[in-house]
């Protein structure tokens, strides 16, 4: 637990001085629960409480097991942004040197909306690791803005050697800016609401002839099928043209997909990138950075079942969202090689598997 209580040992408490549950056991059991299945502060409760021989090997639990109503208002006190850089210090020194794609995706918490604002439930903008396939950083989206808390999100990492990946809401100087200000590259998606500088990428990539183009054919389950095929050509002067900071070439992936034997109108995106690379490259970066649907923001909705959580008071659903992911991290970086259901399962199960997942914080 050395590396943990590290990372999050200057998380100021915001309770009162008397406080009789240690912050630092409170979060502690309170991830424990969630490596074994908890759901709420009730279920944290019922796990302590169940687990306290356990749980004893390496907390003190001066005064027992807290109460679900102390689980509760710790999460909704506790300062969301200093969580927040906590668990960012945290997961770059569990994972180490951070490489390669880095997405960047907003994610809503559809059950975590106040009365009669079903619409527009709380709004995160998470940053995933795809080599290490971890999530790194959160940030809340102040009024559901994303492009705000994308911002903001990266001015917690260091980008050096990392590709930044994200969709067309983020294609804008102020966002390459910060990539580029942070040590990274970039591959932004490009959209017509920005024509002359779609027009322009367009105009560069028209004349680049099949044999620079790279192909990948993808046979994939329940009858489908996909190509896809890029270009990339090099945009000298563009950045200067539009204002907009570190463009180095232009790219076009196109997606074809044949589903049950027939062909799907073919998809077109376009990409602005900071970097020149290969046509072959640059498909394994716009692939990889649907990890962040698929590997995080699927297996929070389906396996913690993020999407229904009703924690929606003050700090908590902010909170609680930090820590699922954390639990998500350490179930995916144990060495066993279950699925996260399984896992989730054998640990509420076997002490001792429970203690191996908590035992990769040292």
């Amino acid at each position: 637990m050395g590396r943990f209580k590290k990372a999050f040992r200057g998380l100021p408490d915001p309770r009162a001085a008397n406080a009789r549950h240690d912050l630092l056991e409170v979060l502690v059991i309170a991830l424990a629960a969630l490596l074994c299945g908890a759901e709420s502060c009730a279920d944290m409760e019922d796990f302590g409480s169940a687990k306290e021989e356990l749980l004893r090997r390496f907390l003190r639990l001066e005064h027992g097991i807290p109460s679900h109503d102390t689980f509760s208002r710790v999460f909704r006190l506790l300062d969301p942004k200093a969580f927040e850089a906590a668990f960012c210090r945290f997961m770059v020194s569990f994972a180490g040197q951070l490489r390669g794609v880095i997405a960047v995706d907003g994610k809503a918490l559809r059950g975590a909306f106040e009365r009669g604002r079903r619409s527009t439930p709380l709004q995160l903008v998470n940053v995933w690791a795809a080599e290490a396939r971890l999530a790194i950083a959160q940030c809340l989206a102040p009024n559901r803005n994303e492009v705000a808390a994308a911002l903001e999100v990266l001015e917690l990492l260091s980008l050096e050697g990392c590709i930044v990946t994200a969709d067309a809401l983020h294609c804008h100087a102020k966002m390459a800016q910060r990539i580029v200000d942070r040590g990274g590259a970039y591959v932004l998606a490009l959209k017509e609401n920005q024509s002359a500088l779609f027009a322009d990428a367009q105009a560069l990539l028209e004349p680049v002839g099949e044999n620079k183009q790279a192909e990948q054919v993808l046979t994939t389950a329940h009858g489908r099928d996909e190509r896809r095929r890029a270009a990339v050509a090099r945009a000298k002067g563009l950045a200067d043209k539009h204002d907009f900071p570190g463009i180095a070439a232009v790219g076009r992936v196109e997606l074809q997909r044949r589903v049950e034997g027939k062909d799907e109108q073919p998809i077109v995106r376009y990409f602005l990138l900071s970097t020149v690379c290969s046509p072959a490259c640059l498909l394994a970066i716009t692939r990889t950075h649907w990890g962040i649907e698929n590997q995080l923001h699927w297996v929070l909705d389906v396996v913690f079942d993020e999407d229904r959580a009703r924690n929606r008071k003050d700090n908590g659903p902010e909170n609680l969202a930090v820590l699922r992911k954390l639990a998500l991290n350490i179930l995916r970086s144990h060495p066993d090689k279950a699925s996260i259901r399984r896992k989730i399962k054998r640990s509420g199960w076997d002490d001792t598997f429970l203690l191996s997942m908590l035992s990769q914080m040292r």
